[in-house]
């Protein structure tokens, strides 16, 4: 199997971390259009943007499976039938790998990518932020809410997470790895049909 894959170094390393095993031919693309352009069985944007004209270079791809980066945003959002996974910075690495599917796919073609490339995967609801992006999220918004109240310092909050969960990381850390503005992004979407997802005022004002 031939995979198409654009994506950043940051991302490159995540997946190389994986290692691909024996029998996948990997094209790196450095461009949307060297992605588009590649001769490939499957095609992943782990820099994916909703955008109108970068989606329609996408699925002129298809009916070749299309597999894209995004956290935030539905596949009814977008427009179109590409499979969603959560690669946001950090999470690509798990052994495990969030994919949320459109209502035409069926998980037989996710099964078989991803059997192919030896991943773990689950199937999350088709939904903004599917399941990890949603809870982590949540938790560095109310960090911010804390420091924005002086309630505590970012370093102490990271540490009293990471004693009190055992999480790899503090929220802080998160955000730092993730990126503020992936984060605040998500949360917007998120509070259009949720006001306990409002972004609070100190991470707006950071992520702006």
């Amino acid at each position: 199997m031939t995979v198409a894959i654009l994506a950043d170094e940051l991302l490159k390393q995540e997946l190389l971390a994986k290692k691909l095993p024996e029998g996948i031919t990997v094209v790196w693309a450095d461009s949307m259009r060297a992605l588009t352009i590649a001769d490939a069985d499957v095609y992943i944007d782990l820099l994916f943007e909703p955008d109108v004209e970068r989606t329609q270079h996408l699925k002129r791809l298809q009916p070749k499976p299309v597999i894209v980066n995004a956290v935030s945003y539905t596949t009814k959002k977008i427009g179109a039938d590409f499979i969603r996974i959560n690669a946001w910075p950090g999470l690509l690495q798990r052994p495990v790998v969030e994919v949320a599917l459109p209502p035409v796919l069926n998980e037989a073609i996710v099964k078989d990518i991803f059997d192919q490339l030896k991943w773990n995967y689950v199937i999350a609801p088709d939904i903004a932020g599917m399941i990890t992006a949603r809870v982590l999220a949540t938790i560095i918004n109310e960090a911010y809410y804390t420091l924005g109240a002086q309630v505590s310092t970012r370093e102490e909050i990271d540490i009293a997470m990471k004693l009190g969960t055992s999480y790899p990381y503090g929220p802080f850390e998160w955000a730092a790895k993730i990126g503020l503005k992936r984060i605040y992004e998500l949360l917007v979407e998120l509070s259009k049909v949720d006001e306990r997802y409002t972004p609070a005022p100190l991470l707006k004002a950071e992520a702006s």
